[in-house]
């Protein structure tokens, strides 16, 4: 019945964070949390050049946080791991 009231005074959808890239062992980290209900997903992109290629590895993650700042430090630390565990097995 008030849905028109809620929409006229809810607050606008937080502007999508900035965070820099971060170099790690020949890749490119690159934090893109996802404002979504308050929370922020923890996602963002793992990015090779190599032979004048570029290879790209999307992280999409179920973890939700307060932040982006927090989510865009975890997705760094997940994006590490992965790079440790897998190297370029990452884009196969």
């Amino acid at each position: 019945m008030f849905g028109w009231l809620k929409k006229r005074f809810a607050s606008p959808a937080p502007a999508q964070a900035h965070f820099e890239p971060v170099e790690y062992k020949g890749f490119t980290i690159i934090p893109e949390p996802g404002a979504e209900g308050g929370q922020y997903r923890l996602q963002g992109r793992i990015v090779q050049h190599k032979d004048g290629e570029q290879r790209e590895y999307r992280l999409i993650r179920a973890d939700l946080l307060p932040g982006a700042e927090q989510a865009a430090e975890l997705m760094v630390t997940k994006a590490r791991r992965l790079i440790d565990e897998n190297g370029e097995r990452l884009f196969d």
